[in-house]
């Protein structure tokens, strides 16, 4: 391990301005005192994507090129676990985000989303999620619970975040597929939606849509969403979208609800094209906050610990466009100012999580990717 005590690389300011929704559009370079230590727990991981923490202190780590890794507490980085099945990685997709079971002291289950090769031989992929029981470096019983339909023969926009709820229902987020912005307002597939279901793979009773073609689907109208988490007081489920150019989204997830896009968004395309002229439209959710320019986030957490005190429930997001852990401070339950850490390390952030002890954890997006650790 290598270890360097710095001083905060780069902090910046952001001021907002408040609306309907809220956007952070200017930077104001100010100084700090904080000082944050960074230890390279690990490299030499192809494209880290996500990870999870076990009871144990060891942590999880998926690869996007299809692997998952076990870190141990002390260090020390495992091969791949034997038996973990097939992914298409291609582009966007591969072997994505990970999560435990909420009882995994009693049954070490583990979920995954991945971009699963289609059945029948043709060319293709869906974001799937399987479940499987760890056994040291090996999964067991791996059992596919859910796969997203139909299957789509491009790279682009898999979502493939997981939480799971207080009542243990497990949440799965899913994107466009990029060719198919327009599918994310039909509720009869799973386009750019985030589904609920239970830790077998059923449908709960209570989901919106159960009657449709697609009842797995909780809430429509999203893009391609990089983080969900779980609000530490509330409970309600918190996710974060890829605009386009521009237009990235922090959102409260509520049931049958509809984020709108692509009939309204803050961005436009990456050719300049207006995708819509609409940021409102009635029966269609705004967001909580929204940030344009685009930073590309990946990774959502609330800051829950006793190391940087000063953090208590502010929400940390990686950057994957301007290589930063970003902080989002709240005031009355709305964003306030916003802080970048670790810019100038040049790192795209892929994930971020914290520990029971506060320490921060960041995945850095890179074929020679590592485990940051941040601890005071």
């Amino acid at each position: 391990m290598r270890k360097s005590a710095i001083g905060l690389l780069s902090l910046c300011s952001i001021s907002l301005a408040v609306s309907q929704s809220v956007n952070a559009n200017s930077h104001n370079d100010s100084p700090t005192t904080d000082a944050i230590t960074v230890t390279t727990l690990a490299e030499g991981l192809e494209h880290p994507w996500g990870m999870v923490f076990l009871p144990s202190g060891d942590m999880l780590v998926t690869e996007r090129a299809g692997g998952i890794r076990r870190l141990t507490k002390d260090g020390v980085l495992s091969e791949r676990l034997e038996n973990v099945p097939e992914v298409v990685a291609n582009n966007q997709g591969g072997m994505l985000d990970i999560t435990v079971d909420p009882d995994f002291s009693e049954n070490n289950t583990v979920y995954f989303c991945y971009s699963k090769p289609s059945d029948d031989g043709q060319a293709g992929s869906s974001s799937s999620v399987a479940k499987a029981t760890l056994a040291n470096n090996k999964l067991e019983n791996v059992e596919v619970i859910f796969s997203a339909s139909p299957v789509i023969d491009n790279g682009f926009h898999f979502g493939c975040r997981l939480v799971f709820d207080a009542d243990k229902s497990l949440y799965i987020t899913l994107g466009d597929r990029y060719k198919y912005m327009k599918e994310a307002q039909n509720t009869n597939n799973h386009f750019g939606s985030i589904v609920r279901i239970n830790r077998d793979g059923s449908v709960p009773g209570d989901n919106p849509f159960i009657d449709g073609d697609a009842p797995e689907v909780f809430s429509y109208g999203h893009r391609n969403v990089q983080g969900v988490t779980v609000h530490p007081q509330t409970g309600a489920v918190w996710a974060m979208e890829h605009g386009p150019k521009g237009g990235d989204e922090i959102n409260v997830i509520k049931k049958a609800a509809n984020y709108g896009w692509p009939k309204i968004t803050y961005g436009i395309d990456y050719s300049g094209e207006i995708i819509s002229d609409k940021t409102h439209m009635e029966g269609m959710e705004q967001p909580w906050l929204y940030w344009d320019p685009s930073i590309a986030p990946s990774g959502l957490t609330f800051y829950i610990g006793d190391m940087f005190k000063e953090w208590q429930g502010d929400i940390l997001v990686g950057s994957l466009k301007f290589t930063h852990l970003r902080r989002v401070e709240i005031e009355n339950g709305k964003p306030a100012k916003q802080h970048e850490y670790l810019r100038e390390n040049g790192a795209r952030i892929r994930d971020v999580d914290v520990d029971s002890k506060g320490a921060i954890y960041l995945l850095t997006d890179a074929p020679n990717g590592k485990v940051l650790k941040l601890t005071k």
